[in-house]
């Protein structure tokens, strides 16, 4: 069974700034792709930014320029750091990696969520 931990959410006023982290644990498995979610009030779930293990970047246009995600594969984590925030930004954020679990002589690759953060912009 793999964990997902995360920090660093919390309330900040427009055009401040913000680090999300999150952090994997657990036996005998590889971080895949991780990336951040979120779900704002009356919205649905949707992708913020995604890392690959070999750094391929995938992120939602409206963050362009003022997130920037990246990954410790030592740590299994993924942080994204969140500049310029905007009310918009406001949401519940979610941590999401692809875990790749060895067995045998072949792999399982499973889903995990974390619980979410909240990020307020407010002013």
């Amino acid at each position: 069974q793999v964990q997902l931990v995360e920090s660093g959410g919390g309330l900040v006023q427009p055009g401040g700034s913000l680090r999300l982290s999150c952090e994997a644990s657990g036996r005998r498995f590889l971080a895949g792709a991780m990336g951040w979610y979120r779900q704002g009030p009356g919205k649905e779930r949707e992708l913020v930014a995604e890392i690959t293990r070999d750094g391929r970047i995938k992120h939602v246009d409206d963050v362009e320029g003022r997130f920037t995600i990246s990954r410790d594969d030592s740590k299994n984590a993924v942080s994204l750091q969140m500049n310029s925030l905007k009310p918009a930004d406001t949401a519940v954020y979610y941590c999401h990696a692809m875990i790749i679990i060895p067995q045998g002589e072949d792999v399982r690759v499973e889903e995990y969520w974390g619980p979410g953060t909240q990020v307020t912009v407010s002013s």
